[in-house]
């Protein structure tokens, strides 16, 4: 049983930091981001196509993470700017229509040029015990480097005057201009922000399993639902949500089969929205 619990934790970590990046920019933008896994898996491929070319591992890491962080301003400074003039459902549902559309080009782009491709990344060491439980090395790196990120979160928006700015923006559009917090910069930041996240989840998806060209769709549909089960907007929602999905994932893989966890991990995810339809940690509108 500890076993199962931690390969859940370890499992959902990285589900949270998966769904972060889809909840900021919804919260702030009132965007969902439907190319959200197509640019993790663009910073895959940058990184994977670096490495076979003799750079060190942890530099092709970075720039993945800046690639990513650069697509996710040049879709803002783009894309997004007709979703902006939008308000409400109008500017929902334009802003799944172009980033659906930019996520099928990214896709079909990299299939054509590389249908092979994968990122995967070999961490050194033996296994390392926690709690009796041996767990591969790069399972840990990779909680690690979730958890840290989190906590770095954490303390952006709650201590920082730009953190600070963004929260503002996201309660708030209008009283934050009136105050002079400029909302087209902060959207842009966070969109990079996001881009960045999208990169450091390829990053440590493939020190557990590889990230492969086709691998956008499903990193997707478990950013929404994490996001959606989290409480779109809320950080420490989306890693609460990716923990516990994650735990019921690897319940379900161990006790019932693989066969079935996506149909266990979406009645749990439904189940969790009717009983809170704002999400676990979302805010609740009157």
């Amino acid at each position: 049983m500890k076993a199962v619990i931690l390969d859940g934790i370890v499992l959902g970590l990285g589900l949270g930091l998966l769904g972060v990046g889809l909840t900021l920019v919804y919260g702030l933008a009132g965007v969902l981001n439907l190319a959200y896994g197509e640019i993790a898996v663009l910073a895959a491929i940058i990184v994977a196509q670096l490495i076979a070319g003799g750079v060190p591992a942890g530099l092709a890491a970075v720039i993945g993470v800046l690639a990513g962080a650069t697509a996710g301003i040049l879709i803002d400074l783009t894309l997004m700017r007709p979703v902006y003039r939008e308000r409400g459902g109008h500017r929902v549902l334009l802003g799944l229509l172009l980033t659906l559309g930019l996520a099928f080009v990214i896709e079909g782009v990299l299939t054509w040029r590389d249908p092979l491709g994968a990122l995967s990344i070999n961490v050194a060491g033996g296994p390392v015990r926690i709690l009796g439980v041996p767990l591969a090395v790069g399972s840990v790196w990779a909680s690690v480097i979730a958890v840290a990120v989190g906590a770095a979160l954490l303390v952006f928006f709650t201590a920082t005057t730009f953190g600070r700015a963004v929260r503002s923006v996201i309660q708030d559009e209008l009283g934050a201009q009136l105050v002079g917090i400029s909302p087209p910069l902060v959207r842009t930041v966070i969109f990079g922000l996001s881009g960045a996240l999208a990169g450091l989840v390829a990053v440590t998806q493939a020190m557990t399993a590889p990230v492969s060209v086709t691998a956008g769709f499903n990193l997707t549909v478990l950013a929404l639902i994490v996001s959606v089960v989290g409480g779109l907007g809320s950080v420490p929602g989306a890693f609460l949500a990716g923990v516990l999905l994650g735990i019921v994932d690897s319940a379900s893989a161990t006790y019932i089969g693989h066969y079935i966890t996506s149909i266990v991990l979406l009645g749990a995810a439904a189940l969790t929205i009717l009983v809170w339809p704002s999400g676990l940690l979302g805010s609740h509108e009157g």
